[in-house]
């Protein structure tokens, strides 16, 4: 089932997009919670984190790394949170996993 995110990669619906690689895409928030906000997402749909397996392990390591690069590529490398929503109960509206950089102003712990 084809996802906004899905649009977004096929490029059938515009995003500001920042970054981009064989593997992943990094675009701008629509709604930002932070100065920066950013959604990286893989190109391959995996509807939520728990749906991943041991054969994405390779995908969801290149998230890491690739969030960081985005990170300091977007002047914000030394100060920015990641989030990851795995639920409609954790704020997941989006049902094709993506991780949320977040920076440019203070954050508190615990969140939420």
């Amino acid at each position: 089932m084809a996802t906004l995110f899905s649009k977004i990669i096929a490029r059938e619906i515009p995003a500001d997009i920042v970054y981009e690689d064989e593997h992943c895409l990094a675009f701008r928030d629509i709604n930002p919670q932070a100065p920066t906000h950013v959604l990286l997402i893989p190109k391959q749909g995996i509807p939520r984190l728990a749906d991943a397996g041991s054969t994405d392990q390779p995908l969801l390591g290149h998230l890491l790394l690739a969030a960081g690069k985005v990170a300091r590529q977007l002047g914000v490398g030394d100060a920015f949170r990641l989030v990851v929503n795995n639920g409609a109960e954790a704020g997941q509206t989006v049902f094709h996993l993506h991780l949320h950089i977040l920076a440019g102003r203070p954050f508190k712990w615990p969140p939420g």
